[in-house]
This record gives structure tokens, C-alpha cells and sequence, in this order.
């Protein structure tokens, strides 16, 4: 029986993606981990500041894990919940476990808490890299309703292992930033469609932003974590300059098309537009050869 990633809330999700019974949280709701922010604004509070980390174990590995809940606020990211994924990450670097697993679902930072929100990113970004050099791969999920933007798409793209379904979208600047900053002729924001073909799953794992995608099934999600276990992008210059040239090269190539139906013809995609109408398997068979990996 298939349970929905998309549909489930965080604490459904890192528990079914866990071994069973495995999963322990880490300053749960008992412990009042809330924004000093919010209250201050008249804004209410979530017990866990819509973020829920802990250990457990993945196919009998040691992991640690934390999965955003994109019904509090979008899961978007404050001093208290920045603060949980950055100790997470810390306490990796001091225990080891073979992964730390992120459940991605955020729309960035929360304009409430501004300059402390974009802090805590930037220091989540560090502490991931510094886990990452460590030895440890950290392996990103996104599947959810909010999807993956902002700060936290930033993050996303520091994952060792980045694995995405259909229904996911991963972008830096959300359709509605977009179209509220240049206008509804560059981004449509309610062009459902579109949204989905430029920043779901599909088009992420074409690209080889993503590097698995995987139906909305959370046990497809769990299986592509165990695959990804081993799976580490090491963290040197050379590495990251040879990203830097593929990403450089990738604006060359497409930077003046206008929609991702227009990528996928220049791949070499025949019928770009019968994608969206096809599953997982069907698609990935249609286009494997045509995407591109970093």
C-alpha cells in the first residue's frame, strides 16, 4: 500500500521513513522551543517552531533526521527552527551516524523574524558543509506541498544527494516572489502547469538538480535514501570549481529560453510536452538518456 509523501505531515513522514519504532525526537513539543519573535507581533506560536529533528535508524544505519511542516508558516525559517536543523547538524559532526536525512518543505525565510531567519540559514549552510567534510552525506527530500525556496533551496543544493518526486519543487525564488517582483508577463504564478515544469520534480531531475526522482510513495523515498547512504559528492575545490564550470555552462546553453518546454527540446527531447502526462517509470524511460548530471 502506497502513503503519500505529499499528503502527510512532518512527523508522519520521518516517522514511516524510519525504521520502526526507531525515530527519537529532539526537543519535541513538551520542551517550548518557540520564537521569541512571533509574540511580539501578536503571531502564533508552534511548540516545535514547525520543524521536528531527531535520531533513528535507516535500514540499521545510525542517521539523524529533520522534517520541516510547511502547515505552520510554510515551514519557513526562523532563529529557533534554524537553531534545531544547525544543533542537528552539530551533534552529527560530534556523534556520526552514517546520514543526516532533510525533509525539505519551505517557502525560505519568515519575513517575521527577518535578519535572525536569514542568519540561522546561512548558519545551517555552514554547519551542513562542515558535516559534509566531516564524512557524513546528507541527503535532501522534497516532495511536500510547500515545496523547497528560499533560504532552504539554498540548502538544498549543499545535499550530498538530492531526491525529488513529481509533486516536489525546488527553486530559489518562489512563482509568487517572482510575479509580484517582475510582473505576471515573466511568472505566472497561476499557471499551474508552468509552476510544475519549471520547478517540480520532473524538470529538477532532467537538469541533474535532482539526483533521483521517485513516486509520491513514502517508502520510494525511503528507498532512495538507503541507495543514497553511500552516495557522497566530496566537498573539495576541485569539485566544486568543476560544478561551478557545469552550472556556468548549463546558463550558456539555456539562459535565454523562455520556458522548460524550450530545455527540453534543446536536450533532445522528443514531444516535450507529453512528459507531464507521463508516470515515473514511463518518464524516466523516455528522457534518461537526455539528462544531465553533475
Amino acid at each position: 500500500m502506497k502513503h503519500s509523501f505529499y499528503e502527510a505531515n512532518a512527523r508522519q513522514r520521518i516517522v514511516a521513513l524510519l525504521d520502526a519504532g526507531s525515530f527519537r525526537e529532539l526537543l519535541p513539543p513538551s520542551a517550548r522551543a518557540t520564537s521569541p519573535h512571533l509574540p511580539l507581533l501578536d503571531t502564533p506560536v508552534a511548540f516545535d517552531d514547525g520543524v521536528v529533528v531527531g535520531a533513528g535508524t535507516l535500514d540499521g544505519h545510525a542517521v539523524f533526521a529533520a522534517a520541516q511542516e510547511g502547515a505552520f508558516m510554510g515551514g519557513a525559517v526562523g532563529e529557533v527552527h534554524g537553531a534545531k536543523l544547525t544543533g542537528l547538524f552539530e551533534r552529527a559532526i560530534d556523534q556520526r551516524p552514517a546520514a543526516v536525512l532533510l525533509l525539505l518543505e519551505s517557502g525560505g525565510v519568515r519575513l517575521h523574524e527577518a535578519n535572525a531567519g536569514l542568519i540561522a540559514v546561512s548558519e545551517t549552510m555552514r554547519a551542513l558543509l562542515d558535516a559534509r567534510a566531516a564524512g557524513i552525506a546528507v541527503i535532501g527530500l522534497i516532495g511536500s506541498a510547500v515545496g523547497c525556496f528560499g533560504g532552504m533551496g539554498l540548502v538544498a543544493a549543499c545535499c550530498d544527494t538530492l531526491v525529488m518526486s513529481e509533486e516536489g519543487r525546488l527553486g530559489m525564488s518562489g512563482p509568487e516572489v517572482i510575479e509580484t517582483k517582475h510582473g505576471v508577463e515573466e511568472f505566472d504564478s497561476r499557471d499551474r502547469a508552468l509552476v510544475w515544469r519549471t520547478t517540480g520534480g520532473k524538470h529538477r531531475w532532467l537538469l541533474g538538480d535532482a539526483h533521483a526522482i521517485v513516486d509520491d510513495d513514502v517508502m520510494a523515498f525511503r528507498a532512495a535514501a538507503i541507495d543514497a547512504l553511500d552516495r557522497r559528492r566530496p566537498l573539495t575545490l576541485d569539485g566544486l570549481l568543476a560544478e561551478q564550470a557545469a552550472l556556468t555552462a548549463r546558463l550558456e546553453r539555456f539562459g535565454r529560453l523562455r520556458d522548460a518546454l524550450d530545455v527540453w527540446r534543446v536536450l533532445g527531447v522528443a514531444a516535450p510536452e507529453s512528459l507531464s502526462l507521463l508516470d515515473r517509470d514511463a518518464f524516466v524511460a523516455a528522457v534518461a538518456t537526455h539528462r544531465l548530471a553533475y
